[in-house]
């Protein structure tokens, strides 16, 4: 039988909260294409929420040593991006 391993400070699910929020912010920021906008309707809204909501948590996590900030930041703001262009998109149209 081997010996027991703990987990390392690394092995924390908070590393994944920035690549997360990037790939997220990523579909959220290409859906501010008008006609991507139409054909993903639901996403860019949910995507672009989850991502500033999964990019603060992984800043916050960051700052305490787990995860990447720049993977974070950068998802953030493409989610910011793209919820915005959606908001825009749809106050303009109605």
């Amino acid at each position: 039988m081997s010996a027991p391993s703990t987990p390392r400070p690394s092995d924390s699910p908070a590393g994944a909260l920035g690549p997360l929020s990037l790939v997220l912010g990523a579909v959220a920021a290409a859906s501010a294409w008008p006609t991507l906008t139409f054909l993903l309707f639901p996403w860019p809204l949910l995507a672009g929420g989850l991502a500033v909501t999964f990019g603060g948590m992984g800043i916050h996590y960051a700052g305490r040593g787990h995860g990447g900030l720049w993977t974070s930041v950068t998802g953030t703001v493409l989610g910011a991006v793209g919820l915005a262009a959606f908001v825009l998109f749809f106050v303009t149209l109605y």
